[in-house]
C-alpha cells in the first residue's frame, strides 16, 4: 500500500510539472497498463511511464517500445533530491541517462 501511495505522489508531481509547462495531462486510472500519464499539447500526444527510486539505478521491466499506438512513449524516473530523468524505455536507467525532465520540457516549450 505504501508503494502505491508513493507512486501516486510521484505521478501527481510529474503531472503538475507537465501542466506548468502547458500540457493537458490525463492520469491513467489504476496505472495497471503500459503508461501512467498521457500528455497533450499543440496537436502532440506523449505517453509516459513514471517510476521512482532512491537508488543510483532503476531496473525497468515494462513496455520497451519507443512508441505506443503510434505516439511517443517515454520513461520518467524520479531519483529524488531534484533528479528526474526522461528517456526512451531502457532496461537500466541511471541518474545520467536520457535528459533532465525540466530541460526536456523547456526544449519542448521553445519549439512552440
Amino acid at each position: 500500500m505504501l508503494n502505491k501511495i508513493k507512486g501516486y505522489r510521484i505521478e501527481r508531481k510529474i503531472k503538475l510539472l507537465l501542466i506548468t509547462y502547458g500540457w493537458k495531462v490525463v492520469r491513467a486510472g489504476g496505472s495497471l497498463g503500459e503508461y501512467d500519464l498521457i500528455a497533450f499539447r499543440d496537436g502532440h500526444c506523449i505517453f509516459f511511464q513514471v517510476k521512482s527510486t532512491s537508488k543510483d539505478k532503476f531496473y525497468y521491466y515494462g513496455y520497451m517500445k519507443k512508441d505506443y499506438e503510434g505516439f511517443p512513449f517515454m520513461l520518467i524516473v524520479d531519483f529524488g533530491r531534484g533528479i528526474t530523468r526522461i528517456t526512451s524505455p531502457i532496461k537500466i536507467v541511471t541518474k545520467s541517462d536520457g535528459e533532465d525532465l525540466k530541460s526536456f520540457l523547456e526544449s519542448k516549450n521553445s519549439k512552440r
